[in-house]
């Protein structure tokens, strides 16, 4: 495996934290998304300038990378491949919603609540996966996430509410809690994965 001469004492850590992750440790993991994390997000937020977006978004760019890591090469910093995949992710994000019209979050709100009578609020495979994983194993990546995500995992995966529970907790449409779940259940799932629990 190539590695880059001129990488900094930080990106040099960081190929180590990557080959952890890689060997499926979870505090590899997390410590990659606690560097990160706020970066990323601020970075994001400057590109779509709505704070809800921009959070989706950082979760959705670390789901990808961790899913994705076997296909990093250490010819370059870790963090430049990270950044690429969160830039990229996100100009995908705004090209779609420029396509849509504009009243986008009520719209996907109402066709969920719509279809959210037809759908079973049982859990899917990766749901039952991240359930039935130990709750320690999970809390060290939980735990740096921004709050809001941290709040509906909890509820979500450690206190098994349905989503209706959840909409109704925390006062959010039905249709946000089931978007903002699905990304962070993304990100939860391929960590998962890559830590070889099938």
């Amino acid at each position: 495996m190539e590695i880059a001469h001129d990488l900094s004492e930080k990106a040099k850590n960081d190929l180590i934290l990557v080959a952890e992750a890689r060997k499926g440790n979870e505090k590899a993991f997390a410590s990659l998304l606690n560097r990160y994390r706020d970066s990323i997000y601020y970075m994001l937020l400057k590109m779509v300038n709505n704070a809800s977006d921009a959070e989706d978004l950082t979760i959705e760019a670390f789901g990808k990378a961790f899913r994705n890591l076997d296909s990093y090469t250490p010819k370059f910093a870790f963090s430049t491949w990270l950044f690429k995949i969160a830039t990229n992710n996100c100009v995908d994000f705004i090209r779609k919603k420029q396509l849509l019209p504009t009243p986008l979050d009520s719209l996907q709100d109402n066709l969920e609540n719509v279809t959210i009578n037809i759908q079973s609020d049982l859990p899917d495979p990766e749901e039952s996966l991240i359930m039935h994983q130990k709750v320690t194993a999970l809390k060290e990546i939980v735990s740096q996430l921004k709050p809001r995500y941290k709040t509906l995992i909890e509820l979500r995966y450690f206190k098994e509410y349905s989503y209706e529970e959840i909409s109704s907790e925390l006062s959010l449409p039905i249709g946000t809690v089931k978007a903002q779940l699905f990304r962070a259940k993304t990100l939860l799932y391929n960590i998962l994965i890559k830590t070889g629990h099938r």
